[in-house]
């Protein structure tokens, strides 16, 4: 059983929690992302797959004969709003947190969750900073970007040699993080960079930024950024004749792209992990959303999934406070689950996480290359 320190004020929660368990009549969750702003595609996902996780586990009995109620909320990508949103839950008394989508959310929500021994379960959130500097209370249900980074450099040096390369960035906590890992992973493995440069976030106009790209003779532009800004740029680009080859991230993996690009955004390449929607674990899931009318792809089946394994957890402790899943979720597994058997590591991580690059093709994205 490995050591773990919690504050006082955790400890506090977690004492409070033991003794008023026997009266529970119901389980308190929570799901957290970005239900407005330009990042609401993202925070729509999330909450499909907690809906319909939370609809499966109380219809079969919920968990420990109790039944799950979910709490939605909105941190809108925003910082101080998510440490508000994190603060409210707290306080409507969840024990698990499916979220946040953006990092730059995550991380600072992770604080409050931690500080009031609440389990927070990302199943979105890439930056390694979330869990490196993270509690035993803080998990992610997807890979890391120092992960994903390297998958995206590998790609462009083997299929790729030679082109004049632009890397671009956000300068977010996702988008830089994300673009300055396929910097340091294109310097490990000799790529040159041509041009480097971050560009404001939700700006609407991005000519100056195009021109620039072209009079630098730019054949492949990185994005590490969300898809509002990754459309406008590749639209942009498209309006001044700029067609070089377009590689982003896990970000731009969303309909919502080509809804604000159209067709600038075809051939763009991506990563993001193997199509869970594929594989014989989420069958079930994908027919209930099927006949929801409701998208599989995307983080839907993950914010399934991190509800879906937080409860097989809770059965196996035998108890739903957050300390004693959170022991067991690192201790036990793999653990069942639509995106397959997953397992975690000490920092909170997935062990063995995959990426697979995915591409554009006239509306829809799809696995291109599974390896790189």
């Amino acid at each position: 059983m490995r050591n773990i320190l919690l504050s006082s004020a955790a400890l506090a929660v977690i004492s409070l929690g033991l003794a008023a368990s026997p009266a529970l009549a119901q389980v308190k969750i929570g799901v957290a992302g970005p239900l407005t702003g330009s990042n609401a595609a993202f925070g729509t996902q999330l909450q499909t797959g907690a809906n319909l996780a939370v609809q499966d586990l109380n219809a079969a009995g919920g968990v420990l004969g109790q039944q799950i109620t979910l709490i939605p909320i909105d941190d809108a990508c925003d910082p101080k709003t998510a440490v508000s949103a994190a603060n409210t839950l707290v306080s409507d008394g969840v024990v698990m947190v499916d979220g946040h989508f953006c990092s730059a959310s995550s991380i600072p929500a992770s604080k409050v969750y931690s500080d009031n021994g609440v389990l927070e379960i990302s199943p979105a959130s890439t930056n390694p900073k979330y869990t490196d500097e993270g509690s035993a209370f803080t998990f992610r249900t997807c890979g890391r970007d120092d992960q994903q980074g390297k998958v995206a450099a590998e790609y462009i040096a083997h299929h790729f040699k030679g082109l004049k390369i632009a890397v671009l960035d956000d300068n977010s906590t996702y988008g830089k993080g994300i673009a300055d890992q396929v910097r340091l992973n294109l310097g490990k493995l000799g790529v040159p960079i041509a041009y480097n440069t971050s560009y404001t976030a939700g700006d609407k106009d991005y000519s100056a930024l195009i021109s620039r790209l072209k009079q630098a003779g730019i054949q492949l532009v990185y994005i590490g950024g969300y898809y509002s800004d990754s459309g406008l740029i590749t639209r942009e680009g498209a309006a001044q004749g700029f067609t070089p080859q377009y590689f982003s991230e896990d970000a731009a993996v969303t309909s919502a792209l080509w809804q604000i690009a159209g067709p600038s955004a075809e051939g763009m390449l991506m990563t993001f992990p193997p199509p869970a929607e594929k594989g014989a674990a989420a069958a079930k899931a994908v027919a209930e959303l099927t006949a929801l009318k409701e998208d599989p792809t995307g983080y839907v089946l993950y914010s399934y999934a991190t509800i879906q394994i937080w409860a097989e957890a809770v059965t196996k402790a035998h108890s739903t406070q957050p300390i004693l899943v959170a022991q067991t979720l690192k201790a036990d597994g793999p653990w069942p689950s639509v995106l397959g058997p997953v397992m975690f590591d000490a920092k909170g991580d997935v062990v063995n996480a995959a990426y697979a690059i995915y591409k554009w093709h006239d509306g829809n994205y799809a696995v291109y290359s599974l390896t790189p």
